[in-house]
């Protein structure tokens, strides 16, 4: 199967799940990235503009994401929410860090999860399933958010590397500058996603190819699949109550 072959079969997948569910449309939170700037266009071809809620959520970001984010929807000629959540985050970081002081790493996830806190909210409201947009590449080593930017109710390009994400973003008309940007998750200055995994998304995409890869890299994608393996799963329960 080609790409191109595999794209429409996610569009049927959107489209078919979408009926099932008995829900009006998606909604999808549109970062300035390459993973949700593809899922977009993926969702247009699938069901009509009206049905698709995009929500851009600054916090503390580049104004760059922004930009790009609204320049994204422009071309595609599709309405969008700006809600900038900067303002209950740091209300939200403050209360906490009060009685519970936090580090670097819990305060940028209390962003991501606000995002999702918000993009339920809408969905919610409007009969409509949250869109994730994580890769095979995020999903494998466990690059996001637990129960933050790894909720959703449906993803459709979790079985794409993040080359195939690149390739396929440009037969789907995702602007050049996005495409051409620097992979990174945005959650504080100058973060860069190769930089948090320690290692390229080239070797990672090779590795679940089944292809050559260092030992180096080898190991280290293999130590991350490992200590993530919570993030894939259900939530862990005890066995059935025998009354």
């Amino acid at each position: 199967m080609t790409l191109k072959q595999y794209l429409n079969e996610i569009v049927n997948f959107l489209k078919n799940y979408l009926n099932r569910s008995k829900a009006k449309g998606y909604t999808l939170g549109l970062s300035g990235g390459v993973d949700s700037a593809l899922t977009l266009a993926l969702l247009l071809k699938a069901t009509k503009k009206e049905n698709i809620h995009v929500v851009i959520m600054p916090i503390e970001s580049n104004p760059l994401d922004q930009k790009l984010a609204i320049k994204q929807c422009k071309k595609f000629n599709i309405k969008y929410d700006l809600i900038d959540l900067t303002s209950s985050y740091r209300k939200l970081k403050k209360d906490i860090s009060n009685i519970h002081p936090l580090n670097k790493l819990s305060e940028s996830n209390i962003k991501v999860r606000l995002r999702m806190v918000t993009l339920y909210a809408i969905a919610q409201k409007e009969n409509s399933l949250v869109v994730g947009t994580d890769n095979l590449d995020e999903r494998y080593v466990g690059y996001f958010t637990k129960f933050g930017d790894g909720a959703a109710d449906i993803l459709p390009i979790s079985k794409l590397t993040k080359g195939e994400v690149y390739e396929a973003s440009k037969m789907m008309g995702v602007i050049k500058e996005i495409i051409n940007r620097a992979p990174s998750a945005g959650l504080f200055l100058n973060q860069k996603d190769e930089d948090d995994l320690n290692v390229k998304y080239r070797e990672l995409d090779k590795y679940l190819l089944n292809q050559k890869v260092s030992k180096k890299d080898a190991e280290r994608i293999s130590y991350l699949h490992k200590i993530s393996e919570h993030k894939r799963k259900l939530i862990p329960e005890p066995k059935n109550f025998k009354r």
